[in-house]
């Protein structure tokens, strides 16, 4: 093995450089090897846009958030938009055969695949085309399979958890029932955490689904006791028992199409109308993917990237690196392809959580 590719897919998150830093330095300081960075993540090898690496090019970027190669969420090479018909409808080709010519182009060995569980679902066919491939496990949402912790979660859990406690004085100050929304599509870590962290008294997650009323009844049953506010954490992917999510929008052109947003701003229509309290709604949006990584992701992106050089001179290819009981440890690719870690209803954080008084308005809970 001589030379390596590098790329970041999905959603950018705090840590992105720090892995690409470990990557690249690593590599060439430890086992000699020349380093590529991929820009925008498999878009740079249906493009061919590769790049070399040196210890220059990522030196100063321990701290830096997003990603200095670039990133791309519409970039899947199994189904990726080559244009639209008359209609305006995208036009979804598998361009994967583009992707094997620029592997073949740039004489790369093996591909450092840093991302979700999206980017390591668009790494796995390749490995069958006889591609080395290594996964680096990140998402803030933390919900990829088989590992505890993703990077850039610990950094999002902070952010949100900082939202919450500056938006407390707001409500207590007003009077308020304040909702504050946060990212998680289908999997209520960020949420959880960052609930429990900053003592919301609702904590509201895709895995529960929540009553409505029940919601209302914590509000007044709050009020009743002599509280002059309710603080309440809401993932963008909570829904009512029987009902849906609260879509956004629709990127047609996208691997995943469907943007969520705004049940925060439904439910303080609702609350409002139903228990005559005052409400807001704040979302935090990207906010929660940018800005400095905490020490904790630095740490923990560096002791990916390393991993996963020293994975693939070893010989120990097409796995994806996992943090286990505070160890790093691997995983087949196809093992995480395609999947999330959701929350179980038992989960020890909602035990936690509900002991210390906050609700999830779900049935039982």
């Amino acid at each position: 093995m001589k030379r390596i590719g590098v790329l970041t897919g999905g959603g950018d998150c705090p840590g992105l450089n720090a892995v690409i830093r470990a990557v690249t330095k690593s590599a060439i300081h430890d086992h000699g090897l020349e380093v590529m960075g991929i820009e925008d993540g498999f878009l740079g090898l249906i493009e061919e846009r590769v790049r070399p690496l040196s210890f220059a090019d990522v030196s100063n970027i321990l701290a830096q958030g997003g990603t200095v190669l670039g990133t791309s969420n519409k970039a899947n090479p199994s189904r990726y938009c080559t244009g639209y018909d008359h209609a305006g409808n995208p036009i979804f080709e598998d361009v994967s055969d583009r992707v094997m010519e620029s592997v073949a182009r740039f004489a790369l060995d093996a591909l450092v695949c840093i991302g979700g569980d999206g980017t390591m679902s668009a790494a796995a066919p390749f490995i069958a085309r006889g591609v080395k491939v290594m996964g680096v496990p990140k998402t803030i949402d933390n919900d990829v399979m088989h590992t505890e912790l993703t990077f850039g979660f610990d950094t999002a859990v902070g952010t949100a958890t900082e939202a919450l406690d500056r938006i407390r004085t707001t409500a207590a100050s007003h009077h308020r029932v304040m909702l504050v929304e946060m990212m998680g599509r289908n999997a209520g870590w960020l949420t959880l955490h960052a609930g429990l962290a900053g003592g919301a008294d609702v904590i509201l997650i895709p895995e529960i689904p929540f009553d409505l009323d029940a919601v209302c009844e914590a509000c007044d049953h709050r009020r009743a006791e002599g509280k002059s506010f309710t603080l309440v954490a809401v993932s963008e992917g909570c829904m009512p028992i029987g009902g849906g999510v609260v879509i956004d929008r629709v990127v047609h052109e996208a691997f995943d199409a469907i943007r969520l947003g705004g049940v925060s701003e439904v439910l303080c229509e609702q609350i409002a109308e139903r228990t005559r309290l005052e409400c807001r709604a704040t979302i935090l949006g990207h906010v929660q993917r940018g800005g400095t990584p905490s020490a904790f992701d630095r740490v923990l992106a560096t002791r990916f990237g390393v991993r996963a050089v020293d994975m693939l001179m070893s010989g120990q290819f097409n796995r994806m690196v996992t943090y286990v009981d505070g160890r790093l440890s691997s995983v087949r690719i196809e093992e995480v392809a395609d999947q999330q870690r959701l929350v179980p209803v038992d989960d020890p954080l909602v035990h936690a959580a509900r002991a210390v008084g906050a609700r999830f308005c779900g049935v039982g809970l």
